[in-house]
């Protein structure tokens, strides 16, 4: 397995950082909360994004009293609004790069708005 240059910590040590039990980490794993990666010797390493996630894991459980089929629920629909708002700035983007008030673009924003044909205002 190829990983990136980035940090990785044994469930040993994630259990001992987050006080949990390593049993714990296992169980969110096989609910499908976290998906640390496996060295060659099939040894779970965690990454600081699983670190972060395991964090939102802990709150949810333990600050906030939600259970696991509610933190699997909560975990989704955040990964929704993410992945809508990495689009919504995408259409932004693009709008602001290829539609433009200037040339032959010049009222496509209007037509995309009001649905009415393009009218040239030369």
């Amino acid at each position: 397995m190829e990983r990136r240059e980035e940090e990785y910590f044994t469930i040993s040590v994630v259990a001992k950082r987050f006080q949990v039990h390593p049993q714990t980490l296992r169980v969110y794993e096989r609910e499908g909360l976290l998906s640390p990666e496996r060295s060659r010797g099939n040894t779970r390493l965690y990454s600081r994004m699983d670190l972060k996630r395991l964090e939102t894991i802990l709150n949810l459980t333990r600050e906030l009293g939600v259970n696991l089929a509610g933190v699997e629920i909560i975990l989704r629909m955040r990964e929704q609004l993410l992945d809508m708002d990495r689009r919504q700035e995408e259409l932004i983007r693009y709008v602001m790069d290829e539609v433009r008030p200037e040339g032959r673009h010049k009222n496509t924003l209007v037509r995309m708005r009001t649905g009415k044909p393009e009218k040239k205002l030369d």
